[in-house]
């Protein structure tokens, strides 16, 4: 792999380490002007300054060691534990870097309603969790396809996607080299990866799904989780009796790995073997504790296709699946669609919590409407930000590349963006602790004009900082309380601070009049 692109940090800000209980969690530290106090925000970025041909240190060795010296041939996943009333390291790791209890998280595991994806041969991540009571969460997908991109381009976009914040992602690659770009992605990140194993077994059938089988797919489980893959899509939820519902959809099965299964199933006629077997993947899944993200194969690929006989006989079916996986101890999330319109995404997750027991919901999107190629990520952004509030724990990303070709790195970082900006919208609507406090510290930089401030603690500040400079470019701009908006005369923000120095002026001086002006109520 030839060398990468250096990534550069955000300006203003260093990472810093949280110590407690003998565990050092990262946050990124935004130094701040005018004697205002540093603010720290969460970091997904990993470990700075690394070879990626070295790989990141193995942070979890230790835990993972003392739990395999203990019972060597036991069930280690996160849910196991929890069940028994352990709190892991990764848990205390988790609750350090959300802000809550130990025990809030051990609980929320132990009720399937959120996953710890933790593969105990991935152990470069920084444990974080899934789940509707904790931080809204991302994902970015990134992977080669037949025509398009190197190794070296997918660690990159790795690297790219987790400076902008996401807390997974995953490796879709279809092309050439697929277990070597896993490979390197793994050792190189930070955060849990997920993968859909049925694209590799896809590969090793030749490109004929009539030829895949559960030994070809148990043996590229076996493959990927030994490399580290914390969570597996696996579509099992496409049953042969739900194919005929899809027959007058306006855009049928838009999902690569449900289309699979779906003619596999019609060229055996037989039902998926991935629901008959279902109990021999868990056995997998619980050796490495793999996370299972149950497939939506049948999500709807068009609003007018949401919500319909296919995609809700599924989702009956992913509730069926969750409880045979809990049996096993293996830790569950669901995903969901796609494309549905604003006034139909609230049934999802209200059916979805309740057919699934609240395993946490990971959706993609959803788009609300389907007229704006290229503008994909704004059009999922709302739905994602909609289906955030009403309680989806990850949000899957979409960039303005959907639907078009393989997104590049800066496709990457416009996804990401826009999906930090959804998942944060939806903290806030949710009324999450803390969720306010860096919206409340940007608005005070805003309205005492501190431009390197308000820059600093944005989600994006090289290109806040650009956007003011095209037409204030010189420096003593930055000290300006005013913008290219407004000028000088008409910037409310300055005009407001005018009224209250005027205020406090009269308040001073006692003038009933010039109160009473004010909003006072001392008459």
């Amino acid at each position: 792999m030839a060398d990468l692109p250096v990534i550069e940090g955000f300006p203003a800000s260093e990472k810093v380490y949280v110590e407690c209980d003998g565990l050092r969690v990262p946050v990124r530290r935004i130094h701040l002007e005018g004697g205002e106090p540093p603010f720290d925000v969460y970091d997904t970025s990993g470990p700075q300054g690394v070879d990626p041909h070295a790989g990141l240190p193995r942070l979890r060795k230790p835990w993972i060691d003392a739990r395999l010296a203990a019972d060597p041939h036991g069930n280690h996943t996160q849910l196991h534990y929890a069940r028994r009333g352990i709190i892991t390291p990764e848990m205390r790791f988790v609750a350090i870097r959300e802000s809550v209890t130990p025990e809030l998280v051990r609980d929320e595991i132990a009720r399937g309603r959120a996953i710890l994806p933790a593969n105990i041969h991935h152990p470069e991540t920084e444990p974080m969790i899934i789940g509707r009571s904790f931080l809204v969460k991302i994902n970015a997908n990134i992977g080669n396809s037949a025509v398009s991109s190197t190794i070296g381009e997918e660690v990159d976009k790795l690297r790219w996607a987790v400076k902008w914040g996401a807390d997974t992602v995953m490796d879709l690659s279809t092309g050439k080299q697929i277990h070597e770009t896993r490979e390197w992605i793994l050792r190189n990140s930070p955060v849990p990866i997920g993968t859909v194993p049925i694209y590799q077994c896809l590969e090793k059938a030749g490109g004929d799904p009539a030829k895949l089988d559960i030994e070809m797919f148990l043996d590229t489980l076996i493959e990927q989780a030994e490399q580290g893959v914390d969570y597996f899509t696996i579509h099992a939820g496409v049953r042969l009796a739900y194919i005929p519902y899809t027959a007058n959809r306006v855009t049928g099965i838009v999902s690569r790995g449900g289309s699979i299964m779906a003619k596999w199933c019609l060229s055996h006629h037989k039902e998926s073997f991935l629901y008959t077997e279902f109990e021999r993947i868990c056995e997998v899944m619980k050796k490495y504790d793999v996370a299972f993200s149950l497939g939506d194969g049948l999500r709807p690929g068009s609003t007018a296709d949401a919500n319909d006989r296919a995609q809700l006989a599924e989702l009956e079916t992913l509730g069926e699946l969750t409880d045979i996986a809990w049996k096993h101890d293996v830790q569950v999330m669901i995903e969901g669609p796609g494309h549905v319109a604003m006034h139909k995404i609230k049934e999802n997750v209200d059916l979805q919590l309740k057919i699934c027991k609240e395993a946490p919901f990971y959706t993609l999107g959803p788009l609300v409407t389907d007229i704006a190629p290229g503008y994909d990520h704004i059009t999922s952004a709302i739905g994602a930000a909609m289906i955030g509030w009403f309680g989806t724990a990850m949000l899957c990303y979409v960039t303005p590349k959907e639907h078009l070709g393989l997104p590049d790195r800066d496709d990457v970082k416009a996804g990401v963006i826009a999906y930090k900006i959804a998942a944060h919208a939806a903290d806030l609507a949710k009324g999450h602790p803390g969720a306010h406090l860096r919206d409340d510290a940007l608005s005070k930089a805003r309205f005492e004009f501190r431009w390197q401030d308000q820059f600093h603690l944005s989600l994006d500040p090289d290109t806040a900082k650009d956007f003011h400079d095209e037409t204030l470019p010189a420096p003593a701009a930055k000290g300006a309380h005013f913008c290219s908006m407004c000028g000088p005369k008409f910037c409310s923000m300055k005009i407001t601070e005018e009224i209250r120095q005027m205020d406090q002026a009269a308040r001073a001086a006692g003038t009933p009049e010039e109160i009473e002006y004010a909003g006072g109520d001392e008459h």
